[in-house]
């Protein structure tokens, strides 16, 4: 396998297909979690936010949203491992993308009332530089907006600013890193009013300095959350090793972390340093 440069495996394949059935056939080899465990994170985080700003129905930005998996959980209630068995399993081959989203829009009509009193209550909005991934995300149902940008290196349309600029969180779970704080100086200048909540879980091998520095520079208080998230398997020896020379370098002891063969990630939670609605 490819490694990039940051010493990962490149896995670009699977986030450019026409529906997520190479997304998750690769990523279930891999024991691949962290959005099932980063989801009560987020959802604890948007009823915070709910409360202290007044405002009933928050618009989630998910930065390297994919094919809408973290809204499919924190606004549907689905989970990986359903995912996985729906679009990796035995017979998912059998389905073409129009029987699949099918089944996605049942899934997101059974939902709607997943949550009780706060069914309906949050709006996702994705962000990603892959088209197909988002265009089957909108068409399952499972995100109500969608940014086609690369933020890494241009600024966003008039068009694409106005999106941005309506959203009250921004949550990621692994894509910084590769994108960087470049791309959340452009979410945050797109913002004239109230700056949005953001949680990231970001992995040990990327230092978060540049994107704290990036935030307090733009009114954020930062706390990072006290565990550690599994993220997912290495995928190879090779992988494994440059990943820990890369850990090496950035001063990170992996001792009984990615010494045992896993990815492991931290939270960072960031607020305006003036939270008054």
């Amino acid at each position: 396998m490819r490694v990039d440069t940051t010493g990962k495996i490149s896995l670009d394949h699977i986030y450019t297909r026409p529906d997520p059935r190479a997304y998750f056939s690769t990523l279930r080899d891999l024991h691949y979690n962290i959005p099932e465990l980063a989801k009560p994170h987020f959802l604890r985080l948007i009823a915070e936010y709910r409360e202290a700003r007044g405002i009933a129905v928050p618009t989630v930005l998910d930065i390297g949203c994919s094919y809408g998996i973290n809204a499919a959980l924190v606004k549907h209630g689905a989970t990986m491992g359903e995912l996985y068995d729906r679009y990796g399993g035995r017979d998912a081959h059998r389905h073409t993308r129009a029987t699949l989203l099918t089944r996605d829009r049942e899934l997101v009509h059974s939902r709607e009332h997943a949550f009780g009193d706060h069914a309906g209550r949050v709006r996702f909005l994705g962000l990603d530089t892959s088209d197909n991934a988002l265009s089957y995300a909108l068409d399952a149902g499972f995100l109500d907006g969608a940014v086609h940008a690369d933020l890494e290196n241009g600024e966003p349309t008039d068009g694409q600013r106005a999106q941005l600029a309506g959203t009250d969180l921004a949550i990621s779970t692994g894509c910084l890193g590769y994108v960087t704080e470049r791309t959340l100086s452009r979410i945050i200048d797109a913002h004239e009013g109230p700056l949005p909540w953001m949680a990231h879980f970001i992995l040990r091998m990327f230092p978060f300095g540049p994107i704290a520095d990036t935030l307090t520079a733009a009114g954020y208080e930062t706390v990072r959350h006290d565990g550690l998230f599994r993220q997912r398997r290495f995928a190879t020896p090779e992988e494994q090793a440059l990943v820990l020379e890369r850990l090496a370098d950035v001063g990170v002891d992996p001792s009984g972390l990615e010494t045992d063969g896993w990815f492991y990630a931290q939270l960072y939670i960031s607020r305006p340093a003036d939270r008054r609605p």
